[in-house]
């Protein structure tokens, strides 16, 4: 960890600096030696899927497939570090709950199952047919099924989350919140809507032949560092990268790729972006809104001009509906409003536009800056309206992208990981498997939250993750938590959920993604599924971090065994050999038939995409044109809030830092962005923060100000980092700001918590004793 200061980061993103933070991390967990060995295996036909994020691997064959953030998730599972229950119970639970998320983090690996003594306060080791027995105890003492509630990460692997989903359903609930709800269910929601099919059209063979990539509210140089090495490629053959973002972001900016020899002794760097768009935070649908309508003014001004049209307009007659409809709305939109709402002047989305409509192959992707607003679904429709109108969706070369995060959090939902099943999924698991399944729609993430909090629901069981952490409204979460009779967490390494409790509380430890999974065939695989439907095998190499820990398909059906003791399934038998666990998803699922036979060949196999082929599973059976209004709730938003007091409301946005994967902290470093030795910070235009009266580096707290929201929301003590950000707009860390975004603040459609556009206040205040002894 680095002594606490902000200094200007002036390098590119990845080069020498990535190489240090490797070899950084390999040391601090003890493991430079097994660190290297595992690395090699990362991402590799015989070897495992590197649990740090969804992008997919080239031809999943090639030598080094790793970046740095994956070496931090590897490292941070492959640690010689044990957090075994002795460890844990030198310190009371109110005492763990102190803790900084990167201090219960650095604890190390889980070795055996424990149980909260309320008594003592700490947790003890528990055998696994107690553990078990207790849970099962808890669920059959249920006055309905429904009050249980079975919550799954992403980096759950198929097979484990087939039979989670098998189980929970023969149980008798839909109760499945997951973490899609958190992040991409906009795109999901919004895609389907739209062409049909909830997921990307692209593959990464299409990014070679792309003449224009736009990227939305996305940072890849910390969140999905092996797409930079997609975006160079692009780069150098001489594509256009168009990044719209509000904040200035350096993986999007310039790339030293580690493994180029070039590159790394020359000092030298690759230009990614070549414009970078600063629109405000929540200022996408204005901003697209523009950019399409100066490409009907391209497109009219073509047909005048006798020369090739802007819109494929033989696309949109066979394969769209909705055209007239969109252009008339279009067409009304007034360009004051649009830059107002955008914070762009005109003349750069006509520049933008003109960029668009010079290309042939247009691909467009987007992140959580785009998903995580109110208008989540909106934003996401209107990207394809974009390239629907330039007929670039089913195109070699073009096409929808959402990058998303967790390794198979797109797997899960293939998978059933869903809390609204469709009817026909029912009807197969209820031919299948000779029960029948239920059939009402079953809580989200803030349904979820609600049903604790209401008494509705009084079981948690959370199949990996860290769910007080990464949830919304945090007071409310934990209370919601805190009201359950039994609290359970299958994970690899302590952190904040573990501490915030049921009246009866279990960790369950779990073998990580790069462990030897030993069952009674032999050592097995599990498959995942990335972002671009490639699904693929995924195996361990190390030695598991204890003898008593068990992998996640073990776990289900050992607690499927106890709590349902009359169940059909074969449950012991399918986790004897997970070809068998395959056999039966592909009696389940149509699009996964031959399964075994196709994932055992090297790099996998895609699963069908059904807009890629320009097939549309939508009610009129073609794309849809999707209208949508610029928002002006927030603007408005903001200025009832100021007019209540007359100080000014800002929109914060949550970012990770570079030391941290979705809520695991690895460090306290931010290096991209400046930021060493602390996360308790936040962005702000060096003009706002003049406006205020603030010195540079001041310190300030942040106060809620939803005036919908009677609740009195507070971060407090965040220093003040002068960053090139749109005025009226700040940005700060999850999980600390997680406190500010009210629980009944979500996607309108979708549900998920608008954790990118929060309205604050900021309140000067005094430095932390800590940082003043600094």
């Amino acid at each position: 960890m680095s002594d606490a200061k902000i200094q200007f980061y002036k390098g590119p993103a990845g080069g020498w600096g990535a190489l240090r933070s490797v070899a950084r991390q390999l040391l601090q967990h003890r493991i430079a030696a097994k660190g290297s060995r595992t690395l090699l295996s990362a991402n590799q036909p015989d070897g495992f899927d590197c649990p740090g994020c969804a992008w997919p691997d080239r031809q999943h064959t090639s030598s080094f497939e790793f970046c740095e953030n994956g070496v931090k998730a590897v490292a941070a599972e492959a640690t010689a570090d044990r957090a075994t229950p002795q460890v844990i119970a030198q310190h009371t639970v109110s005492e763990l709950h102190g803790w900084s998320d990167h201090a219960l983090e650095a604890m190390g690996r889980l070795t055996e199952p424990m149980a909260y003594d309320p008594v003592t306060d700490r947790y003890r080791a528990i055998g696994w047919d107690e553990a078990f027995a207790t849970i099962a105890r808890h669920l059959q003492a249920l006055a309905s099924p429904d009050e249980a509630i079975f919550y799954t990460s992403g980096r759950t692997s198929n097979e484990a989350a087939f039979l989670y989903q098998l189980f929970v359903r023969e149980f008798g609930t839909n109760n499945f919140p997951d973490c899609s709800n958190m992040c991409h269910e906009p795109s999901g929601t919004g895609l389907k809507g739209s062409v049909g099919v909830g997921k990307g059209t692209v593959t990464l063979d299409d990014f070679e032949e792309a003449d224009c990539i736009l990227i939305f509210g996305q940072n890849p140089g910390t969140n999905h560092p092996r797409m930079l090495g997609e975006l160079r490629a692009a780069a150098r053959r001489g594509a256009r990268i168009l990044s719209f973002n509000p904040l200035r972001e350096r993986g999007l900016e310039r790339f030293a790729d580690p493994q180029s020899p070039v590159e790394m002794l020359s000092g030298g760097a690759t230009t990614i972006t070549s414009d970078y768009f600063q629109l405000k935070v929540g200022g996408d649908i204005a901003l697209l809104k523009g950019i399409i309508k100066h490409l009907l003014v391209l497109d009219d001004q073509a047909v005048a001009a006798g020369q090739p049209r802007v819109l494929d307009t033989d696309f949109i007659a066979e394969h769209t509906q909705g055209f007239e409809a969109l252009r008339e709305d279009i067409e009304a939109e007034d360009w004051v409003l649009i830059e107002r709402e955008s914070g762009l002047w005109r003349d750069r989305m006509v520049h933008a536009a003109e960029v668009i409509a010079r290309s042939q192959k247009v691909i467009a992707c987007w992140g959580m800056g785009i998903t995580q607003h109110r208008h989540g679904v909106a934003a996401v429709q209107m990207i394809a309206n974009l390239l629907l109108l330039r007929g670039m969706v089913g195109k070699p070369g073009a096409g929808l992208c959402p990058v998303r995060g967790h390794s198979n959090v797109q797997g899960d939902r293939t998978m059933g990981i869903y809390e609204k099943p469709a009817p026909a999924f029912l009807e197969r698991l209820k031919a299948v498997y000779g029960f029948e399944p239920p059939r009402h729609d079953g809580h989200d993430t803030i349904g979820a939250i609600e049903a604790m909090r209401d008494g509705r629901a009084s079981v948690f069981f959370a199949m990996g993750g860290n769910f007080a952490a990464a949830t919304p409204d945090t007071p409310t979460t934990w209370a919601a938590l805190q009201r359950c009779a039994l609290t359970v967490h299958v994970a690899t390494k302590f952190n904040r959920s573990h501490t915030v409790l049921g009246r009866e509380a279990l960790v369950l430890p779990c073998l990580g993604r790069t462990e030897i999974d030993q069952q009674a065939a032999g050592p097995q695989h599990v498959s995942v599924e990335d972002s671009m439907s490639m699904v693929h095998l995924s195996a361990g190499i190390n030695e598991p971090a204890s003898e008593h820990l068990l992998s996640e398909p073990m776990i289900v059906a050992r607690l499927a065994m106890a709590a349902l003791p009359h169940s059909a399934v074969p449950w012991a038998w399918l986790v004897e050999d997970y070809d068998r666990i395959r056999e039966h998803i592909e009696k389940v699922f149509d699009e996964f038939k031959g399964f075994n036979e196709k994932v055992h060949h090297p790099g996998g196999f895609r699963l069908r995409n059904t807009a890629g082929e320009r097939v549309w599973v939508t009610p009129s059976g073609k794309a849809q044109l999707m209208v949508h209004a610029i928002p002006m709730d927030t603007a408005v938003h903001q200025a009832q809030a100021a007019a209540r007091d007359g100080a000014p409301v800002f929109t914060l946005t949550t970012v990770r830092s570079h030391d941290q994967y979705n809520t695991t902290v690895y460090g306290l470093d931010d290096r991209y962005r400046g930021v060493f030795g602390q996360r308790r910070v936040l962005f702000i235009h060096a003009d706002d923060r003049a406006m205020l009266g603030l010195a540079e580096g001041a310190w300030v707290d942040l106060v809620g100000a939803a005036v919908d929201d009677a609740v009195v929301r507070e971060a407090k003590s965040f220093r003040l980092v002068d960053y090139d950000i749109p005025r009226g707009c700040v940005a700060g860390y999850y999980p600390e700001t997680n406190v500010l975004v009210p629980l009944a603040s979500h996607a309108l459609g979708a549900r998920t918590p608008t954790s990118k556009s929060i309205p604050v206040r900021l309140r000067p205040t005094a430095a932390p004793a800590e940082m003043e002894a600094a």
